[in-house]
């Protein structure tokens, strides 16, 4: 407690959206070639638009812009979340590499809930 936030890097619906982004990055590694231009070029993408939208919308300074924002990037989780599993049901990943991205997305999901929860009172 008593730790201010000052950038858009000190929140934790930014660092746990990160933390995803990354792991993303390794489990698309692992996807086969003939994937790379779709599922693994749509899940970098997408991973990466998660953090990218809660810092744009930190970095509007306007409540009604932050939250549009924070629910592009929830929306994206969702996105996110389906190619996911795609990926666990045509075998391209393992199910347990498939359970701890999905464990951080849920993470990341609920902690990002949270967020809109809070500013939109």
């Amino acid at each position: 407690m008593g730790d201010s936030i000052k950038t858009y890097r000190d929140l934790i619906a930014w660092q746990k959206a990160y933390e995803l982004t990354k792991l993303v990055y390794v489990l698309a590694a692992k996807l086969p070639d003939f994937e790379r231009f779709s599922l693994v070029a749509s899940l970098r993408r997408i991973s990466v638009s998660v953090p990218s939208h809660i810092a744009q919308g930190y970095g509007r300074g306007q409540t009604n812009d932050y939250l549009w924002h924070l629910r592009s990037a929830r929306s994206e989780l969702y996105v996110l979340d389906t190619q996911l599993l795609l990926c666990r049901d045509f075998e391209y990943v393992e199910q347990t590499q498939y359970e701890t991205v999905k464990t951080k997305l849920d993470e990341a999901e609920r902690v990002l809930a949270g967020l809109i929860r809070s500013l939109d009172r």
